[in-house]
């Protein structure tokens, strides 16, 4: 090599023996680079991740709103039948996806996956039960925000109780965004039915309400061998099943047309497979504050496509509250880097 031969009577090469090059790297003082700013790690990435399928369920789910409006105005279905068509469709729809994937004949039946889904499909068909039942005895809109709104709560209260420990203030700020943003977006609706009708609706609302809590809190808890697909899919199936009594006292005729069947088909496909798959996978992940108001997004949907394509109208109230749920939804991140921030200086 060019350089590697020493001039011919001029001084021998130094030599760099390894143990003189290690204990000199040794004697250097290492200053390793500082943290300029907090760094989200795998665990926020998943966590925001979480949250980001949460929020897109609740904007799914916010879909079925006018398209059941439709299909009652329109053409006539009930909806409690609506509500049984929407599971049915999809839990049909996942389990034959998922006999064509074989993995239906490779699943082991263990207690905790029967166990699960068993829970699940109960839970589908009580919340539907409950909440189409206080859609009888008080007004929609009421109901609707008594259903809603008592979901934040009722997770907050199931998480510290799990947790044993009392709610944060990082959890209490988008939940009690999200409670005020939900009343008045709802407009808080008033009713003239007699005290123990107002108090059997109110009591239904908050079953449903709970159910859904319920639902939430025990699949952040993933079992071995059940995927989102196939717990969102068996589940469903289930709780139509369950639900196919009521439903069929009611009446579940459909008009051979194509709207209808194609409002059908989009109920049972987009604000229920797709919303509930994305549900499932973001609840394993996202944070408590995550799961306690991700699905906001659901009223705050069905509002806005009401106006655009319905025709109804909002009021100023009503904007607000849509302001103060999109801070909500918009809360928890931030406060997740706050905590990631204050962790950061913290540590030594």
């Amino acid at each position: 090599m060019i350089g590697s031969e020493p001039a011919e009577g001029g001084p021998a090469p130094v030599s760099h023996r390894p143990e003189e090059e290690g204990s000199r790297v040794a004697s250097t003082p290492s200053h390793p680079a500082r943290p300029t700013g907090p760094t989200e790690g795998p665990g926020q990435a998943t966590a925001q991740r979480g949250f980001v399928l949460l929020v897109l369920a609740g904007a799914l789910w916010g879909t079925g709103g006018p398209a059941a409006a439709v299909l009652q105005s329109e053409h006539g279905l009930t909806s409690m039948s609506a509500a049984v068509y929407r599971l049915l469709i999809a839990g049909v729809v996942i389990t034959l996806v998922l006999f064509l994937m074989g993995r239906l004949r490779r699943m082991v039946w263990s207690r905790p996956l029967v166990g699960r889904l068993a829970l699940n499909g109960v839970l589908h068909a009580l919340f539907q039960l409950l909440y189409f039942g206080s859609l009888a005895l008080i007004p929609v809109g009421l109901a609707t925000l008594v259903k809603i709104g008592s979901v934040p709560v009722f997770i907050t209260i199931g998480v510290c109780l799990l947790a044993r420990r009392r709610p944060t203030v990082t959890l209490m700020i988008p939940v009690a965004l999200a409670v005020v943003g939900l009343a008045l977006l709802a407009g808080f609706p008033s009713t003239d039915a007699p005290p123990a009708q107002l108090a059997a609706g109110l009591a239904c609302a908050l079953g449903a309400g709970l159910a859904f809590s319920v639902m939430g809190l025990a699949n952040r808890r993933p079992v071995e061998g059940l995927d989102a697909l196939t717990n969102a899919g068996l589940g469903m199936l289930l709780g139509s099943l369950l639900l196919l009594p009521a439903g069929l006292s009611f009446g579940m005729a459909v008009p051979v047309e194509a709207q209808a069947l194609g409002l059908l088909l989009f109920l049972g496909l987009i604000p229920t497979v797709l919303a509930y798959l994305a549900y499932f996978m973001g609840l394993r992940t996202a944070s408590d504050a995550g799961v306690a108001v991700g699905t906001i997004a659901e009223p705050l949907t069905a509002a806005l496509l009401s106006a655009a394509l319905l025709g109804e109208q909002t009021t100023a109230l009503g904007m607000a509250g849509a302001v103060i749920l999109v801070a909500s939804m918009g809360a928890e991140p931030v406060i997740r880097r706050v905590e990631l921030r204050r962790t950061a200086r913290d540590s030594p």
